[in-house]
């Protein structure tokens, strides 16, 4: 039975209602940013708005002192809504500039947009809830503050302790160059330290009684290269050497790290890729009679898309339309690509979407719903959401086109205005038609082959061990 009274024009006057209060939340989150497991003022910021809601509030959940849930109203489906608060390192810059300026040297910044993300899915959550109230319909509403998506994978944390069990759906959104329904699936991910541990000595004196850590983390690196050519073509592996020993060359370094990320489109595949790695790790080991550790700091596994939601979000954003921009945001915008960001980066940035974007400098429709599935070449810890409840994401035009992700290029327009109403609008479509819940759980159950979920992350890691460093 359908409830009109949860209309697309309802929900989208309650968003507008307090979408200034909401944009002022983001523009604070921007200006305090904390990293991955750290974002005490983000949350205090947030858990103080939704209170005033009436939302009640569950902190410190999944074992994380940052993640919390927020809930309002009783019985009904109960539908999420997720919301990221999380920067990046190294990445704080003046607002607003078209030029490289940091607020403060190797300070952080909200290189993903993940201010605006907390912000908005806090509003989409209040603006649902406020139309339920105003329309005295039953329903549970409940906002997710998920920290640590960049690094930590906070959302795998909250999955294994059973935090997503009882949702009829869950949302979520991200800032992006478009506007669209994302229809992609996603890379697993496998993240970890590897330590090598050997034994110092004098370099010239006698170097015969050293084992070098460096070179061990140097041969491992050379074997993963070498077996790059023997993986498959749609699996990733990066990595970062995170400790070299020290600086001093006339020392035979007895600690060195890396920091490897293995990624693939099945869990399974990064699993098996993963073992490979650390064989290798091992094989390094041996070589320069070196110990090494693995800890394991991040898994995600890959998103798995669902149709049936993906249709009623798009309808709600074809009815909506774009964000509106001014004038100054596509001057701002026009000066920005001009000054910083290179034809390739462009091209890359529309490639995935719709090659005609590239010559927009802030995109002003909504992107049709492809015919095929792809897989987006990056990682989300939503994707332990999606195989437990029915899950739908949508982008929304943030920033100019041809903005790289996680660079100052994007920080600098991250406390500019943009706003989206979808999600909260297709929240509502949950409550009020029964038959798109049913829908949306038989095809996922249909895509996953009835497979249970699998937390990849090792049940004896916690969040506190991904914060560790090196001893």
């Amino acid at each position: 039975m359908h409830n009109d009274r949860l209309s697309l024009d309802v929900i989208a006057r309650h968003v507008d209602a307090k979408a200034g209060d909401y944009c002022a939340l983001s523009d604070r989150i921007w200006a305090v940013p904390e990293l991955a497991f750290e974002e005490y003022r983000a949350v205090v910021e947030q858990i103080a708005m939704l209170e005033r809601e009436g939302f009640r509030i569950t902190p410190k959940v999944g074992g994380m002192a940052t993640a919390f849930v927020a809930e309002w109203g009783s019985g009904g489906p109960v539908v999420g809504i997720l919301g990221e608060f999380d920067a990046l390192p190294d990445l704080a810059q003046v607002s607003g500039l078209a030029e490289h300026k940091p607020t403060v040297t190797g300070a952080p910044g909200h290189g993903c947009g993940h201010n605006l993300l907390g912000a908005g899915s806090a509003l989409a959550a209040v603006a649902l809830k406020d139309a339920l109230e105003a329309e005295g319909i039953a329903g549970t509403v409940r906002y997710y503050g998920c920290p640590a998506e960049e690094s930590g994978s906070g959302k795998t944390f909250m999955a294994r302790a059973g935090l997503f069990d009882d949702l009829a759906a869950a949302f979520c959104w991200h800032p992006s160059v478009v506007n669209e329904v994302q229809t992609t699936s996603s890379l697993a991910c496998i993240q970890a330290y590897f330590r090598f541990r050997g034994r110092a000595a004098h370099a010239a004196a006698a170097p015969h009684v050293g084992r070098s850590a460096l070179d061990a983390v140097e041969l491992m690196n050379v074997g993963v290269n070498y077996m790059r050519e023997h993986m498959p073509s749609d699996a990733r592996v990066h990595y970062a050497i995170t400790n070299t020993g020290g600086d001093a060359p006339n020392v035979v370094q007895a600690y060195a790290e890396s920091l490897y990320l293995v990624r693939s489109p099945h869990l399974p595949d990064a699993e098996r890729l993963f073992e490979r790695v650390k064989k290798i790790a091992e094989g390094a080991a041996l070589m320069t009679e070196t110990s090494v550790s693995v800890q394991i700091t991040d898994a995600t596994s890959n998103v798995v898309p669902n149709k049936a939601l993906q249709e009623a979000m798009y309808e709600n954003m074809r009815r909506l339309g774009p964000p509106a921009f001014d004038e100054s945001d596509v001057a701002f915008a026009e000066k920005l690509q001009k000054s910083a960001m290179t034809e390739e980066e462009i091209l890359a940035s529309v490639k995935p979407h719709d090659l005609s974007l590239k010559t927009k400098v802030l995109h002003d429709g909504v992107l049709a719903m492809p015919a095929r599935e792809e897989v987006m070449m990056g990682t989300t810890d939503v994707g332990d959401v999606s195989w437990i409840v029915p899950t739908v994401q949508c982008h929304t035009a943030c920033f100019a086109i041809g903005t790289p992700f996680h660079t100052w290029q994007l920080v600098t327009q991250g406390n500019l205005p943009a706003a989206h109403k979808a999600m909260a609008a297709t929240a509502a479509d949950v409550l009020r038609n029964p038959d798109l819940v049913a829908r949306a759980k038989v095809e996922l159950r249909e895509r996953t082959g009835g497979r249970a979920y699998r937390c990849p992350i090792p049940d004896d890691v916690t969040p506190d061990d991904l914060r560790a460093k090196a001893a």
